[in-house]
């Protein structure tokens, strides 16, 4: 039996944020269902495609349900409405005012169904002088500041590589849906709960607010170095890089002695994390010149042999080659709707042991809407099952 086995959540999301948190509940055994417009996700119909069926939509909506319901019709909002209050978790990611134009608003909802656990996630939150602007992944990377401390000091502004605030937002909304359902279900009592993407942005960057509140000054952009310690970064070697986490006095000692300068370990410039960090460059320098004499590999196992924290930079074959992801059996096979075959990376936890594994594949478009709306046939305006 999953965690969340006999919750079901109901999901009117699209593109990344809230389906991710609903793909995390679905993970843990939630029966999501999935509420589309007759047009779809947005997300369906980005690339890559695969005869069809696209890869990114099926990557966060494995597990789940899908029901079509116009929700701009009469029969559509009415379906909805009693959808929701079948509902122990609904996730929506309209902009703040819409789920009210259709009656799906919580004090709507809370009205007939006071267990309810709703949860909305924005770009901004749902009151606030920005609530009505929209937002994406880009721009939010951008406004909260993540973009100011990414990249190398003197290149062009740079996001993340990954779409963080969007995963950043449902990672927040899949755990504070679930930490309300504990609630909810001891008193009866649900709540509404409000995610932005903007809050969790700086919800995930206390390290770089602690350094504006506790020295005065804005963090910058430091390539893959950190701005109060070092070595801790990624540096040239003599067939690539390889990143090396040194980040104590005790780790320092070791990985000058794998590289055979113990001497360095006297220098005045190094002989604390804080001092290294204020000595960077020159740090990096006498440190590069002697990498540069040996190979990744061979850095990797000097440093493995003492116990340094260091890793190879990988790309995403790579990565998903290592033996340690083959272990855990992260990447699973997965069937699209349209009989390709495909593979996923599944939730990375583990229960007592098991794998959150891949019950179903992603939903073709409706594919559950007669069924869903037969279960809500002999269900009476007011009852929450």
């Amino acid at each position: 039996m999953l965690p969340l086995q006999g919750i079901r959540v109901v999901e009117f999301c699209q593109v990344l944020a809230g389906p991710f948190a609903g793909c995390l509940l679905a993970d843990m055994g939630a029966d999501v269902i999935k509420v589309e417009s007759p047009e779809g996700d947005l997300m369906r119909q980005w690339p890559p495609i695969l005869d069809g069926y696209s890869q990114y939509f099926a990557s966060v909506n494995r597990n789940k349900r899908s029901v079509v319901l116009d929700l701009k019709t009469d029969d559509g909002r009415s379906s909805a409405h009693r959808l929701a209050l079948t509902a122990d978790i609904l996730l929506e990611n309209f902009r703040p005012g819409v789920m009210a134009k259709f009656g799906l608003d919580y004090a709507s909802l809370a009205k007939d169904h006071p267990a309810l656990v709703y949860c909305s996630v924005s770009a901004f939150g749902q009151t606030g002088p920005r609530a009505s602007e929209g937002g994406f992944d880009m721009t939010i990377q951008a406004m909260s500041g993540v973009m100011s401390v990414t990249g190398d000091r003197d290149g062009r502004p740079a996001k993340c590589g990954i779409p963080i605030a969007d995963f950043s937002a449902g990672l927040y909304a899949a755990f504070s849906v679930s930490a309300v359902l504990h609630k909810a279900r001891a008193t009866g009592k649900g709540d509404q709960v409000d995610v932005s993407m903007l809050g969790s942005m700086l919800g995930i960057a206390n390290l770089q607010t602690s350094e504006l509140f506790g020295m005065g000054r804005d963090p910058v952009r430091l390539g893959s170095a950190h701005p109060m310690n070092a070595p801790y970064a990624a540096f040239c070697c003599r067939d690539g890089y390889f990143a090396l986490a040194a980040g104590t006095n005790k780790l320092w000692d070791a990985a000058c002695d794998a590289i055979n300068r113990t001497d360095l370990t006297k220098d005045l410039r190094f002989t604390s994390p804080s001092s290294r960090g204020e000595h960077q460059e020159p740090l990096r320098e006498l440190l590069e010149a002697e990498f540069v004499k040996y190979d990744a590999g061979d850095l990797l196992a000097r440093m493995n042999a003492r116990g340094v924290p260091c890793a190879p930079l990988y790309n995403y074959s790579q990565v998903l080659a290592d033996p340690q992801v083959k272990h855990m059996e992260w990447v699973q096979d997965m069937a699209l709707p349209n009989g390709v075959a495909s593979k996923t990376v599944i939730s990375p936890q583990r229960v007592s042991g098991r794998r959150l594994d891949v019950r179903s594949g992603p939903p073709a478009l409706g594919a559950h809407t007669a069924e869903i709306l037969a279960e809500l046939k002999d269900i009476k305006r007011g009852n929450t099952k």
